[in-house]
């Protein structure tokens, strides 16, 4: 069962992007009330669909974490973006989720869990 992985540091998010095809992340803070709203259907939306080294789930602490955030241009909380291979991507034709809408993350997460799954099955069919 996959789990939301805490980013603590720029080097640890880049080893992220390097390591894992997809990665969902939350862009949010600890006095944010949608992001506390949220965070459960993320640890949710991470175990049912999280795949180790093809869907990763990631959560920034835009405070704790200030130049990752900066870096990606965040300034509203919760923020979710959707990266493949390092790069960041569109989901269901959004590039960014603002807010506390669990049904456009349930959906995204539910695209990138069909992709990371069928790229694992390949990965295990060519070994």
């Amino acid at each position: 069962m996959a789990q939301v992985q805490h980013i603590s540091s720029s080097d640890e998010f880049q080893a992220l992007l390097k390591t894992t095809t997809y990665v969902a992340v939350d862009f949010s803070a600890e006095w944010c009330g949608p992001c506390k709203a949220i965070a459960p259907v993320l640890e949710s939306l991470a175990s049912k669909h999280g795949v180790p080294s093809f869907l990763a789930f990631a959560k920034v602490d835009v405070d704790k974490v200030q130049d990752v955030a900066r870096a990606w241009g965040v300034s509203a909380m919760p923020t979710f973006m959707f990266f493949k291979e390092g790069k960041q991507v569109t989901v269901n034709g959004q590039a960014v989720i603002r807010g506390a809408d669990a049904r456009a993350l349930g959906a995204a997460a539910e695209k990138l869990g069909g992709l990371a799954k069928k790229r694992a099955e390949e990965a295990a069919a060519a070994e």
